[in-house]
């Protein structure tokens, strides 16, 4: 009880969303410079004009992504070509300007300082419809600031004989470690973790030897620096990427990443919708095969954005729908199923009612087959199963941006633990497609005989999941089914 009594404390003095600014972060407000503007969601008719063909996705996708929709039989389509730049021409004025496409959604992104300029988008013929996603605030808090940080570990991190240091029970209770002694530890694996910031990334030690491949900010405005943002997304690319022996070593230490920024910290508005899904499109352009997502959105600063818990049908959403079609282009998204169990709205947020995806439930540390009072519950509205998997996440270890390891809480870092070994599982068994590899994991979980609204499948055995993809003869079958409905 004592111990439940300190959980809760702990959980009610932090912030229980996704994360929250430091004290740093929210010392002072500014006045917002360039308002007030407004930005919409153009939804265009067609793709006429778009400059592109299916016969040569090389000119708009890597190689690297071409190759992996190969492997998978998976075909390219309208959703993969360019939006028309025909029609951004028609659209950009003096008085309109895009700031952003989606070409999964045929949608534009356009900013406007007066909101009557864009009744001269609306009477072109290729604009379907539009809706405002983001309106300037009167004021901001500076986010991108610069901290302190340690250049080493200190001694007393070190646990001796366990090579895995302060991680050695996030892996172990995943039977990860198994995956790694035969050399599955994430080589040729790309993964995309696309968050809020990646503070001092670009400068603590430990970080140094991860094999970053590029980074992007979709957010308007730039930040000046995506390493002076938040560390939330330190903190998660830590629980995959560090490789410190009997310090702390991640799960999958060998892959390479992208760090890609969509979430705006000074507002929180539907736009941040389209960014997440600029940033999963260009994950998918790269050759990614991998995305963590430890972020979810049910509420907004304007009500009218906000959504009600009706619409977690998977594809209501904008950021839902662009989720979704991340298994069809050959990608996994491993995503945070939020932290909103204790209060009113207690259910999953967007985009973790998507369907083809791993939503990651929370557990305790020290009592594994206890869920975190934090962690959304599902299920969804159309009664499947979410979260479909938990991992530790009440505290889980990581290191944050000042270079320490640390304790923190959230369902933002149970999934990073679930997605550096789904890729060493991968990395095992590259004849199985996206599905396969996402419906192995389910199927290996210790709950997947119940699932339920809690613990979705469960924890999950990657080392009997690798047993099972490599001897059973089902996980050759590219239509594998599961049990879409909850038992209770």
């Amino acid at each position: 009880m004592q111990r439940l009594i300190l959980l809760l404390t702990a959980l009610l003095t932090s912030a229980l969303y996704l994360y929250a600014a430091s004290p740093q972060e929210t010392l002072r407000r500014v006045r917002y410079k360039d308002g007030p503007a407004y930005i919409y969601r153009i939804q265009l008719t067609d793709k006429k004009g778009t400059g592109y063909s299916l016969e040569h996705p090389t000119r708009f996708l890597s190689r690297r992504s071409v190759e992996r929709r190969n492997r998978q039989g998976l075909p390219l389509d309208s959703t993969d070509l360019p939006v028309s730049y025909r029609y951004i021409r028609m659209i950009e004025s003096s008085r309109i300007e895009v700031i952003g496409q989606s070409r999964w959604q045929n949608t534009l992104l356009v900013r406007v300082r007066d909101s009557a300029a864009i009744q001269d988008i609306t009477r072109l013929p290729c604009v379907k419809s539009y809706k405002m996603v983001w309106l300037s605030p009167d004021s901001i808090s500076p986010t991108a600031i610069k901290t302190k940080y340690h250049d080493h570990f200190e001694d007393r991190d070190s646990v001796s004989g366990n090579i895995y240091g302060q991680a050695a029970n996030q892996m172990t209770s995943l039977k990860g470690q198994r995956l790694h002694d035969i050399g599955m530890r994430g080589e040729g694996m790309m993964i995309a973790v696309i968050d809020g910031g990646f503070k001092n990334v670009d400068k603590i030690p430990a970080f140094q030897h991860i094999d970053i491949r590029g980074y992007q900010d979709f957010v308007t405005p730039r930040s000046p620096s995506i390493f002076a943002e938040t560390d939330h997304g330190t903190k998660v690319l830590s629980a995959m990427a560090i490789n410190s022996p009997y310090y702390y070593i991640g799960t999958a230490p060998h892959a390479c990443y992208w760090l890609l920024r969509s979430e705006d910290q000074q507002t929180e508005q539907e736009v941040e919708e389209d960014y997440w899904t600029m940033a999963a499109e260009f994950a998918d352009s790269v050759g990614c095969d991998l995305v963590n997502s430890s972020l979810g959105y049910n509420e907004y600063d304007y009500p009218t954005m906000s959504y009600r818990q009706w619409q977690l049908d998977g594809h209501s959403s904008f950021v839902s729908r662009s989720a979704d079609m991340m298994s069809r282009k050959g990608m996994i998204l491993i995503n945070s199923a939020g932290n909103s169990g204790m209060g009113t709205w207690k259910k999953i947020t967007v985009p973790a009612d998507a369907d083809h995806i791993l939503t990651v439930g929370a557990i305790l540390a020290d009592e594994p087959h206890k869920i975190a009072p934090f962690s959304s519950v599902g299920p969804t509205q159309d009664q499947r199963v979410k979260p479909d998997v938990i991992a530790i996440g009440a505290p889980a270890r990581l290191v944050n941006g000042r270079g320490v390891i640390m304790d923190d809480m959230g369902t933002s870092f149970a999934a990073p633990i679930i997605c550096g070994l789904t890729a060493c599982l991968w990395q095992a068994l590259p004849h199985l497609t996206a599905e396969q590899i996402m419906q192995l994991v389910r199927q290996n979980s210790d709950n997947y005989e119940h699932p339920d609204n809690i613990y979705g499948y469960g924890v999950p055995n990657f080392w009997r999941a690798f047993q099972i993809g490599s001897y059973h003869p089902t996980t050759h079958n590219t239509h594998i089914t599961h049990n879409p409905h909850p038992t209770h």
